[in-house]
């Protein structure tokens, strides 16, 4: 995947600002080589405010704006897809499942990046949030059996969506990293200016050398393993 001109690629996240803080360099990297971006969320994000004057409903619009511009910002050529799922109660439910398989056979991507639901912690300072786990457990069903499937959900063939079958998954916020691309500076700066237009989250955004740390940090994994980068993003990789 380190080419990806020509490449679809459906993003599915749980809350809005996942993907930016999680993945930003390689979706701006991948726009800018010519991928065909699709970008997803499965939450509005919307009890994520500390606000007493904010209500679920303004967040939910507040949110998704910053979520398309944010999008914008990286390159994503598409609206984001909503699921409208509530934020810190998604659960993995048949009905959920059927949605995003519905959303992979319309989109057929030849690639799929998602958040990794075996991860429960990072060391001793990070729990993860439980969306993030559900979102991938939803993803990983949706794309077997369910996508590739004929007679899963026979009501998406009265649709006229057909069987697809995704070539390759990626996944972020992983304790099993064995996949690296190599980012830019530019790369890096875009995903900053991404994670500035979720305002009701990030305020003033992380530094943008504590970003470029994270990405040398996962280059010096990746010159391991013989790639030899200044600035990688490293996934858990999936081939089919």
């Amino acid at each position: 995947m380190n080419s990806m001109a020509n490449k679809k690629i459906l993003i599915v996240m749980a809350h809005p600002d996942d993907g930016e803080f999680m993945a930003g360099a390689a979706i701006a990297h991948w726009a800018a080589q010519g991928a065909d971006i699709y970008y997803s969320l499965m939450t509005n994000g919307d009890v994520g405010s500390s606000d007493p004057h904010m209500t679920s409903e303004a967040l939910i619009d507040l949110r998704r704006n910053e979520a398309q511009e944010a999008a914008n910002r990286l390159g994503v050529q598409h609206p984001v897809i909503f699921f409208n799922q509530i934020d810190s109660q998604l659960t993995h439910t048949l009905e959920i499942r059927r949605d995003l398989t519905r959303v992979i056979r319309q989109i057929k991507p030849d690639a799929v990046v998602t958040q990794d639901p075996s991860t429960y912690y990072h060391d001793r300072g990070y729990i993860n949030h439980p969306d993030h786990r559900a979102v991938g457990d939803i993803t990983f069903a949706a794309i077997m059996p369910s996508a590739s499937t004929r007679l899963i959900f026979p009501e998406l063939l009265d649709e006229g969506l057909e069987p697809h079958r995704v070539s390759e998954l990626l996944l972020v916020n992983t304790n099993h990293r064995d996949f690296w691309i190599e980012v830019t500076a530019e790369d890096i700066e875009k995903q900053r200016n991404a994670l500035l237009a979720h305002a009701t989250q990030v305020k003033e955004g992380p530094p943008l050398e504590r970003l470029l740390q994270n990405a040398r940090s996962a280059a010096q994994e990746a010159r391991v393993h013989g790639h030899f980068f200044e600035y990688a993003a490293a996934f858990k990789c999936f081939l089919f």
